[in-house]
């Protein structure tokens, strides 16, 4: 039985398969591989490529480009989507919230857990955190009917967690105070 089964297993057919096979399996990463790439060719194989230095035919390239930075939004007396401009300095309150690079307040909502524990995160703050902190744990707790809720202030990152989903009341108390 061990002889016809080695007998099988010898037959052309069958070690040409599995080389297909192997040839199958390598030849795709191969291929994708930086040294199995071709080497450079010298310049002179090429084709000669010339730069153009035109800017009327430039600005046509540019206004395809993605701007570098986002733009300033144009002062309105109110937009539709509820968005407010920036006020604030933070002077009379002492700490201050940024913006980000979109011009949106810095307020997100953490799940972990899938999804059984959620943490409201302020970001980008400067100043006095914990005076900040008071003042949206106490904001928070007015929306839970008195009940005390857990935060955690990060000053080196300057950022609170706030245990729970408050994006929404969190993001228009802060708009708001201005920022």
């Amino acid at each position: 039985m061990a002889a016809n089964a080695k007998a099988i297993v010898n037959t052309p057919l069958l070690q040409g398969l599995k080389q297909l096979v192997r040839s199958l399996h390598t030849d795709c990463a191969r291929l994708s591989s930086f040294r199995s790439s071709r080497e450079v060719q010298p310049l002179e194989q090429y084709p000669e490529v010339e730069v153009l230095h035109n800017p009327p035919e430039w600005k046509y390239v540019e206004r395809l480009l993605p701007p570098r930075t986002v733009p300033q939004p144009v002062a309105k007396p109110a937009y539709p989507s509820g968005w407010k401009p920036q006020t604030a300095t933070g002077q009379e309150s002492g700490y201050f919230v940024a913006r980000t690079k979109n011009h949106m307040v810095p307020v997100y909502l953490n799940t972990r857990f899938r999804g059984q524990r959620r943490l409201t995160i302020v970001r980008l703050i400067q100043g006095d955190i914990w005076a900040l902190e008071r003042d949206l744990r106490q904001v928070v707790e007015q929306s839970r009917n008195g009940k005390l809720c857990a935060t955690r202030v990060n000053e080196l990152s300057g950022q609170i967690h706030i245990h729970g989903d408050y994006v929404d009341l969190l993001r228009e108390h802060l708009k708001s105070k201005g920022f």
